[in-house]
């Protein structure tokens, strides 16, 4: 197995842009378990319409934050998709 370095190169103009893009990651991987829990209710009647139209719209308003976000950072959504190895991608 190779050595690890014992210091992360990191370059000062990518920084807050990588930072980003981590924290971007984290954000739509929990915006995506939301929606998917949130179609689990709705399909099992758990919730009334009124809740649904809600959910429905936080939702979307949470994804457009997030269009706005990549934006700012410069960055598109397959770039969120980060590569675990062997694992496969995350999202």
């Amino acid at each position: 197995m190779p050595e690890l370095p014992r210091r992360i190169e990191a370059e000062p103009d990518t920084v807050a842009r990588d930072l980003g893009r981590l924290v971007l990651t984290i954000v739509e991987l929990l915006r995506q378990l939301m929606e998917r829990q949130a179609l689990r209710r709705v399909e099992a009647g758990d919730l009334s319409d009124e809740t649904v139209e809600r959910l429905g719209l936080g939702l979307m308003r949470l994804e457009e934050a997030m269009a706005e976000l990549r934006e700012h950072f410069g960055l598109r959504p397959e770039d969120l998709n980060i590569d675990l190895g062997p694992l496969g991608k995350l999202l």
